[in-house]
């Protein structure tokens, strides 16, 4: 007896149902018919899916392989089921960019378009791509360039970018890369852990319309960096990169496409964590896992299909980037973008995606809410028609969000908001064709990702808000982290509180539905008269008012054991002013959609908001401040995008 549809019994609202095609026209669709034939497995629903995939680690993970027809062999599927320590796939050998590359069928297919504010727009069959990655491949091998060592890169979100990784990956070299706006500062706190041999860098960029010199920064990673044996200049606009050597040079020459087969866990890239406070973690990612995992969020959550056009504005620093990428596993386009994603105006991105026929656009939920803000209407004057979803990641997207996509795009459009991370380069909960959509919410948990919430004591929690926890490995959970003996921090990051239990540090909310409702960091989570409330849900509410462009929220309790105070910091938008009158309607506002405990003590205007490079909110940095730490001890001014920005809260900081 088929289960009944979450759907209809879900009190909150939902905007948009799986299609009564769905298991016909979609990569889950085709998925679960093979599942049905290849295995004799079948599920009524998403819901049943999932649990067998969480249940049966083997049986999912084998299938995704199967399914997808991972090149390689393989005898056993986990080795050894202990977080941390999983063993995926012992014995087996494969390599990422192998898979990435196509195959004589796909030669004439699209597999780049490139958008920039410092160039013309460059476009590359998957033909053309593999020749370039073999050439760049031959060029890294008379550098020196052998399985295991580290190639970095300072550059954006370029062909060359790619190029490079694919051809580092099919080496079995490791790959990390920064993008051009971080600081050398930063820059060298990363690369320096991984002690590269090969820097590859552009001498600077246009930035909507300014012109962005990096000769300096330039120079200063390279005297920061003094393993590197060879420096590698990507034209980009008309800045020079010094002597280093000319990219036509290192790609001058053909060679032989290849790939080293290299074992499961083998190290594909290096991500970073933000580096707000102290070095940032060198998170090592390997081969077999990113490619079982990317596979699968492409085909059954994100619904990639081959010929799409994917376009997710990110720069090369963020782990969105690699996901990107992974898109021409299933023979899309990628559709590469660097500049100012707002320039000439908040339209910009929605031009791009017109231009290109993009078939999933993916975005922030602070650009979406800018849109709504200021009035624009992407479908009015551009042709969208061939955008079938749209991607939301980097914050919890308000009801208000949900609500202005639908208004635009109307009920055919799958809104699918996702939560994970750097730490697995990938999602934990989000959307799928074969889910609901509910307005406000994360529609559920992702194939084979075990994910709930836990109180303090470590039981599981429904309809209460709790830490996000995984219960059961994944395989694109990290490697470890790069120079951790003993994997200490790797194992005190994410297993120090629940032994055993993934830990994520986010608040969250399931439903008994496992819809998920994310309410911010925990580490940022506010605690007052002993009830915990979740920054998320202040931002929904304060960045309604249109006089508001951004803002903070931060509790500063009382040693004493008081209620101590809540403090609410507001960007203004242009021409607004904090008068007693626009205080008193914040305050109404959050008494009445939330609660009086919601109410600040202190509400103060601020010039602009501090965030990371990739675009969080620095709650807990600036909580510290606020405390009267040292900034120097607290933030690294080259992780933080406008550094000047935080001179507002050390003025306001406890002596």
């Amino acid at each position: 007896m088929p289960e009944p549809d979450p759907a209809e019994n879900h009190p909150g609202p939902v905007l948009r149902r799986p299609a009564d095609d769905v298991l016909d026209t979609t990569g889950i669709g085709h998925y679960v018919r093979w599942l049905a034939t290849e295995r004799g497995l079948d599920f009524a629903d998403y819901q049943q899916l999932w649990a067998w995939s969480v249940n049966d680690l083997e049986g999912f993970w084998s299938s995704i392989w199967d399914h997808f027809g991972v090149r390689g062999r393989y005898d056993t599927v986990l080795g050894s089921r202990d977080m941390p320590g999983a063993r995926w796939f012992p014995g087996a050998r494969l390599n990422y960019a192998e898979h990435m590359l196509g195959g004589p069928d796909d030669t004439d297919r699209t597999a780049v378009i490139a958008h920039s504010q410092t160039r013309d727009p460059v476009q590359l069959s998957f033909g053309e791509l593999a020749e370039q990655v073999a050439r760049a491949r031959a060029g890294l091998q008379r550098c020196g360039v052998t399985r295991g060592d580290r190639v970095v890169a300072y550059l954006p979100n370029i062909p060359e970018t790619l190029v490079a990784f694919l051809a580092c990956a099919s080496l079995g070299a490791v790959w990390a890369t920064c993008a051009p706006e971080f600081g050398a500062r930063s820059v060298i706190d990363r690369f320096a852990q991984l002690e590269p041999t090969v820097l590859l860098t552009v001498g600077g960029y246009r930035y909507g319309d300014k012109m962005i010199d990096k000769a300096a920064d330039v120079a200063a990673i390279r005297a920061g960096l003094p393993t590197v044996e060879h420096v590698v200049g990507v034209p980009y606009g008309p800045f020079a990169t010094g002597d280093a050597i000319p990219w036509d040079e290192l790609t001058a020459d053909a060679g032989p496409l290849t790939f080293d087969a290299v074992p499961f866990d083998h190290p594909l890239y290096v991500l970073f964590s933000s580096g707000t406070t102290g070095l940032p973690k060198a998170i090592v990612h390997g081969h077999g896992g990113i490619l079982l995992e990317h596979l699968k969020s492409h085909a059954l959550s994100m619904d990639t299909r081959p010929d799409d056009r994917f376009l997710w504005f990110t720069t090369t620093a963020w782990m969105m980037w690699n996901l990107l990428v992974s898109a021409l596993l299933r023979r899309a386009a990628v559709v590469l973008v660097d500049g100012n994603p707002t320039f000439p105006d908040l339209l910009e991105q929605w031009r791009i995606a017109a231009a290109t026929r993009a078939t999933l656009i993916g975005t922030s939920p602070g650009y979406l809410m800018a849109c709504r803000r200021s009035g624009v209407e992407p479908t009015r004057d551009l042709d969208l028609s061939s955008l079938r979803t749209l991607g939301v990641t980097g914050a919890p997207l308000p009801e208000a969000g949900f609500d202005w996509v639908q208004e635009q795009f109307g009920p055919d459009l799958l809104v699918n908001s996702v939560s994970g991370g750097t730490d697995v380069c990938s999602g934990f909960v989000g959307g799928s064709p074969w889910l609901p959509v509910y307005r406000g919410e994360l529609s559920g948990p992702c194939l084979g990702v075990d994910a709930t919430a836990f109180d303090p004591d470590g039981r599981e929690v429904v309809g209460s808000l709790g830490e996000l926890v995984i219960r059961k490995p994944m395989p694109s959970m990290p490697v470890r982290f790069w120079n951790d003996p003993d994997d200490r921090r790797y194992r005190s990051t994410y297993f120090e509180t629940y032994p055993g239990v993934w830990h994520h540090g986010d608040w969250v909310t399931v439903s008994a539905h496992r819809s998920f409702v994310i309410s911010g960091r925990s580490d940022a989570t506010l605690n007052r008269g002993g009830v915990r409330l979740g920054t998320a849900e202040f931002y929904a509410v304060v960045e309604e008012l249109p006089e508001i462009a951004d803002s903070l929220v931060v509790h500063l309790e009382d040693s004493e054991g008081g209620p101590g105070r809540l403090l609410l910091f507001l960007a203004l938008t242009p021409g607004a002013e904090l008068d007693d009158g626009l205080r008193d309607r914040v305050r109404r506002a959050l008494r009445r959609q939330l609660s009086p405990r919601h109410v600040p003590d202190i509400i103060d205007a601020v010039p602009a908001v501090p965030r990371t490079l990739t675009g969080k909110k620095l709650e807990a940095p600036i909580k510290k401040i606020l405390r009267g730490h040292p900034v120097a001890d607290v933030i690294s001014p080259d992780s933080v995008h406008d550094y000047a920005s935080i001179g507002a809260f050390t003025d306001r900081a406890e002596p």
